[in-house]
């Protein structure tokens, strides 16, 4: 469901800024390459989270995704808070990828190459489901409406991840 937290906003993200908030596509360019240079970053700062305390992490991500969203959703139409939206949100993005595989290896240690499989063939579906859920809320009410799959599948994410968290517990 992180996926399709992430994706499901990601892939309307070029027509969501010349749409909602009324940028051009040069400046879409460099918002999107702000995006995929905060998820290095995110990538590089998960490694460090998941090391320190995976569970703090693994817990807090959603939430702070969520948060990203209600913001973006309320502040839209404006350049300047998108440009750190968009940096925030490609950190927590990237950061999200990495609690994906993190909780996927971690159900099978014992098996990694099973889990590495049944990482990307989640991570695929969570893609397309939130990919394919965004295409939905945008024919019904509109591309700002998109950031709603974002707040969706951030608040099923927790929900599984709480789930996951006290079966772990109880071991």
């Amino acid at each position: 469901m992180l996926n399709s937290a992430v994706f499901g906003v990601y892939s309307y993200l070029a027509d969501y800024l010349q749409t909602v908030t009324n940028i051009s596509p040069s400046v879409t360019s460099v918002m999107l390459f702000i995006y995929g240079a905060a998820n290095i970053i995110g990538n590089i700062l998960a490694g460090r989270l998941l090391t320190i305390n995976p569970i703090k992490t693994i817990v807090t991500i959603p939430f702070l995704l969520g948060v990203v969203y209600i913001v973006q959703f309320f502040l839209e139409q404006l350049t300047l808070p998108m440009i750190m939206i968009i940096l925030l949100w490609g950190i927590l993005a990237g950061i999200s990828a990495n609690i994906t595989q993190y909780v996927v290896t971690s159900a099978a240690p014992e098996a990694p190459d099973f889990t590495n499989g049944l990482f990307l063939s989640s991570a695929n579906i969570g893609t397309t489901i939130g990919t394919a859920v965004g295409g939905l809320f945008i024919s019904a009410m509109g591309t700002q409406y998109v950031v709603l799959v974002g707040i969706l599948s951030v608040i099923l994410s927790a929900v599984f991840i709480f789930l996951r968290n006290k079966k772990f517990s109880s071991q």
